[in-house]
Formats: structure tokens, sequence, C-alpha cells
């Protein structure tokens, strides 16, 4: 279990070219966009289940 007040650092590594549009929508809401592009946010379980969904496009770091 991942303690709640834990922050991570996501970069996307992939592109969004032939993505869904959902996957585009979830990229943009994390506040990505381009590859290597970072953001640190706090671990909420919202944050977690749109880590999931885009899993295959980002990278995921404990900071």
């Amino acid at each position: 279990m991942v303690n709640d007040m834990s922050k991570v650092k996501i970069t996307q590594v992939r592109s969004l070219i032939d993505r869904p549009s959902v996957q585009r929508k979830t990229i943009q809401a994390l506040g990505l966009g381009r590859i290597n592009k970072s953001v640190e946010v706090q671990l909420t379980p919202q944050i977690q289940g749109m880590i999931n969904h885009v899993s295959h496009l980002i990278t995921v770091k404990a900071i």
C-alpha cells in the first residue's frame, strides 16, 4: 500500500500519436503532453488510477 501523502514524478516517455482520445485527455489531465515532460504530484487514488490507465506511455518515480 502506498502512503497517500507521498509524491511521485511522472515523465511522459512515449508519443500520443495514434492513441485514443481518452488516453490523450488523461495525459493532458496529468499535466503532460510532450515527450520527456515531467510533473511532480501527490499520489492520490485518482492520480493512481490515471497512472494505471496510461502506464505504457509514462514512467513513475517515487520522490
